[in-house]
């Protein structure tokens, strides 16, 4: 079964309408207010949609977060059932900063068909479509993984384009990267966008690796499906951490997870970008209206397009001037 088409453009909403709230907030150095008007705005539609839903990845568990917390039921409950997987304001830093590619950003998919992915660090690997089935593995060292790839690719090491944090984490990873005269893209924050950076077509990047956030692994894998593109994961935890995954019902704390076991079935994804980046352009504020640019992705529904809308900021109607539905 699939998810319906109609709620595709609710979704594009909801994120366009967090994206809003939080763009009030760039440059001003306040991480807090603009997460919270992230937040606000996107529960508000969620509750306006036709749906039981429930938030399964979101702003932490019940006792942490206020609202679009783990667990919370959003929605009418009169439609179908989904799970949500959240992140209202990717990259709080570059909207208190004024910096590129902050993101609004939701994926759906039916009940339980998506990782109930703890709120801790998580390995990762990923990249493009259309090349060899497990091409890549976390297992691997970085030199086997990226002479694979430049294999597949029928290329060489130093035409390669690795995006990876730049953490102090990583730093054996980048000196091995740099000894195989790879070219990286190192990024501060954002890595679900780093992950897509490998499906964009109009950027260089070949491969993501590194360690980044585990909820932040199940959007971006969210994405990777609708691109029929790699991911490989796994979960990084301490002890008290494991504690916590295994009430959670994760058995295996080793267990390497590919798109497949944490996105099954249908999904969609929608990231509205907040600020100018490499992927969309941010929020446009015109007087009476503002602009948006999204990525929309519907798996089932071969959708995978930038759509770019306008609002009318005094009433709540929205003028969908640009998207064919």
């Amino acid at each position: 079964m699939s998810i319906k088409s109609e709620y595709l453009k609710l979704f594009i909403n909801a994120t366009e309408k967090a994206a809003y709230g939080a763009s009030k907030y760039v440059g001003k150095n306040d991480k807090i207010g603009a997460d919270q008007a992230a937040v606000d705005n996107m529960r508000s539609e969620f509750n306006n949609i036709n749906m039981d839903g429930k938030i399964v990845i979101g702003e932490g568990e019940m006792d942490e977060a206020p609202m679009l917390f783990i667990g919370e039921k959003v929605g009418t409950r009169k439609g179908q059932e989904l799970d949500i997987a959240v992140d209202p304001l990717e990259g709080t830093n570059f909207v208190a900063k004024n910096l590129p590619n902050a993101f609004s950003m939701l994926a759906v998919a039916e009940k339980d068909n998506l990782f109930f992915a703890p709120d801790t660090y998580m390995e990762k690997i990923a990249v493009g479509s259309n090349l060899p089935k497990n091409l890549v593995d976390l297992d691997n060292s970085v030199e086997k993984n990226i002479s694979l790839l430049a294999k597949a690719k029928n290329t060489s090491p130093d035409n390669l384009t690795v995006c990876i944090l730049e953490r102090s984490r990583h730093e054996k990873t980048i000196s091995s990267l740099r000894k195989m005269n790879v070219k990286l893209k190192l990024i501060s924050d954002g890595d679900v966008s780093g992950v897509i950076y490998i499906v964009d077509k109009n950027s260089p990047v070949d491969m993501y690796m590194g360690i980044g956030g585990g909820p932040e692994g199940v959007l971006a894998a969210a994405a990777l499906s609708c691109y029929g593109a790699q991911m490989q994961t796994r979960l990084v935890l301490d002890k008290s951490e494991e504690d916590r995954a295994k009430r959670m019902g994760i058995k295996d704390l080793k267990k390497k997870y590919n798109i497949e076991d944490m996105i099954k079935g249908d999904v969609m994804f929608c990231a509205t970008a907040i600020t100018n980046g490499d992927l969309a352009d941010g929020i446009k504020d015109n007087n009476n209206f503002y602009e948006t640019t999204t990525l929309a992705l519907h798996k089932d529904g071969k959708i995978n397009k930038l759509f770019k809308n306008k609002h009318n900021k005094w009433i709540q109607y929205q003028l969908l001037e640009k998207i064919g539905f």
